[in-house]
């Protein structure tokens, strides 16, 4: 099993920068595609960017391309979301989820139900 706890979240101004870590356990983390989910109040959880087990590929929501970067480090079993230009449309909270990579595509892997272990989820605000 995998457990995920996600830090880093709070407020900040439009345009300004935030960086969310997930930090997880379980010796089989390596071979998981991550990904970072956000939602705000009133709307559906929704698909922001994905790394794949190795670090070699990425996708990105349309909405935050060029702005967010994931990354990862599997020897210190996390995953980063750097965000920059942060705009209010962006408040919500984050959560990072872990699925087997074998199962999902480029399609599914948009799907929060293709994921099988999630994090409790941090807030980002950010105001105008």
């Amino acid at each position: 099993q995998v457990q995920l706890v996600e830090s880093g979240g709070g407020l900040v101004q439009a345009g300004g920068s935030l960086r969310l870590s997930c930090a997880a356990s379980g010796r089989t983390f390596s071979s998981y595609l991550v990904g970072w989910f956000r939602q705000a109040p009133g709307k559906e959880r929704e698909f922001a960017g994905a790394i794949s087990w190795n670090g070699a590929g990425t996708w990105y929501a349309d909405s935050v391309k060029g702005r967010f970067t994931v990354s990862r480090d599997n020897a210190k079993k996390t995953v980063v979301l750097k965000m920059n230009s942060l705009k209010p449309e962006d408040t919500a909270v984050y959560y990072c989820a872990a699925a087997s990579q074998s199962l999902v595509s480029i399609v599914t892997m948009t799907r929060a139900d293709k994921y099988d272990y999630w994090g409790q989820g941090t807030q980002v605000t950010v105001s105008s």
